[in-house]
């Protein structure tokens, strides 16, 4: 059994519909952000939290790429804080 037909007989289990073509793509990619962003953990947790949450995958991934930016920006924050106390001595 592949990813797709385990997803599908699980979705049919739990009386729901599988993902379409492109919510499977945004959940990946949702999953990837999170596991690239912190732990490997955290990517099939999100897809749990976003679904608890009720939203769908592509708001979840607009989510996940908002914070993967903002801790993007907060370090190159830090760093150029770092650079310029080492300038300053």
């Amino acid at each position: 059994m592949n990813a797709r037909e385990w997803i599908e007989a699980f979705a049919e289990k739990l009386g729901t519909a599988p993902p379409s073509a492109e919510e499977w793509s945004q959940l990946l990619d949702l999953a990837g952000v999170a596991a690239h962003s912190s732990e490997r953990v955290a990517a099939p947790v999100s897809c749990w939290v976003a679904a608890r949450a009720g939203r769908t995958p592509a708001e979840a991934l607009a989510a996940s790429r908002e914070l993967e930016q903002r801790e993007r920006e907060q370090r190159e924050l830090e760093q150029r804080e770092l650079e310029q106390d080492y300038e300053s001595e």
